[in-house]
């Protein structure tokens, strides 16, 4: 939810007021442990987002800092951004940070699941933390198939760095995922192969005529959005369960067929194998109306025991 409006050292500013349990800095810790953000933060737990904002796709560069439950948002690129654009930042940064969902009803998702209830304690305040755009996550799936996450990551990097626009904070800079009229006409790209550069020519088209637009997203059942995003080349179903729950940052839904969610709700309620989708259909009713955002807490447990997808060691399950 927003709050105000105003300019701080020459910056366009607004403040965010989040309804419910919220902490920046894990949100900031969960970005630095995900691999396909390639995320790396400033030492004074600020988080300096670079994107192209939905709508117009201009570059933007936004600093993101909490002080008690004010949360304050500052456009730091383009010096003087006007109306229209600061329009289409302040929902964009909601949305990442999932602060456009009142969460003031999660603690009772705790109380109801004491599994859940074991999660929140262990990680307090973390709300998802969404790609940047819908665009962005579908892009990332199209590098990402078939290939190891760190692969596609570096990749991901790699086309941020050389066709994206660099965004300053400081003595800082942070290079944005190319906006879609530069990934329109892509016709190569190291480590992009087979049909790759043209799936990701489709995307780039879809997503400038508002086929990926978030909001839309959202607004459609899910199993209708769903159906849709599977339209694009290169979008299957994990894909576009991806691009919705993680890219628009649907608030509750359950990707039932993933397998790593599988294996990470066998790990939390002890299951002798992973979960079968009537098993998670099951358990997750209990989740509602945050369904993702325990999925989501659920993915990082499962990742800090194992630590099967960044190759770091796993911890051992206490307690």
């Amino acid at each position: 939810m927003s709050a105000g409006r105003g300019v701080m050292g020459g910056m366009e500013t607004f403040t965010l007021v989040p309804r419910g349990p919220f902490s920046l800095a894990a949100s900031i810790r969960f970005l630095e442990g995900f691999t396909p953000a390639w995320y790396s933060s400033p030492a004074d737990a600020r988080l300096e987002l670079a994107f192209p904002t939905e709508g117009s796709w201009r570059t933007v560069g936004v600093r993101v800092s909490q002080a008690g439950d004010e949360v304050s948002a500052a456009i730091v690129s383009p010096a003087e951004p006007d109306a229209g654009l600061v329009a289409e930042v302040r929902p964009q940064v909601e949305r990442i940070l999932a602060l456009d969902v009142d969460g003031s009803g999660f603690p009772a998702v705790g109380e109801r699941d004491p599994v859940a209830g074991e999660l929140q304690r262990r990680y307090p305040g973390l709300r998802p933390v969404g790609f940047w755009s819908p665009y962005e996550a579908a892009a990332w799936t199209i590098i990402g198939h078939r290939i190891r996450i760190t692969q596609a990551a570096a990749i991901k990097a790699r086309m941020a760095e050389r066709l994206g626009e660099p965004v300053a904070f400081g003595g800082r800079v942070v290079h944005a995922f190319p906006a879609p009229q530069r990934l329109a006409g892509l016709d190569t790209f190291p480590g992009l192969a087979g049909r790759k550069p043209e799936w990701l020519r489709s995307l780039a088209r879809a997503a400038l005529d508002g086929q990926l637009d978030a909001a839309r997203l959202r607004a459609m059942p899910p199993a209708d959005a769903l159906a849709d995003l599977k339209k694009l080349p290169g979008i299957g179903d994990f894909s576009a369960g991806l691009t919705l729950l993680r890219g628009a940052n649907a608030p509750d839904a359950v990707p039932v067929a993933e397998p790593r969610l599988a294996r990470a709700v066998a790990l939390a309620y002890r299951l002798p194998g992973p979960a079968t989708p009537e098993q998670i259909r099951a358990i997750s009713e209990n989740w509602r109306p945050y369904r993702t955002w325990v999925t989501l807490l659920l993915r990082i447990q499962l990742e800090y025991e194992t630590g099967e997808i960044t190759g770091r060691p796993g911890h051992a399950r206490t307690g």
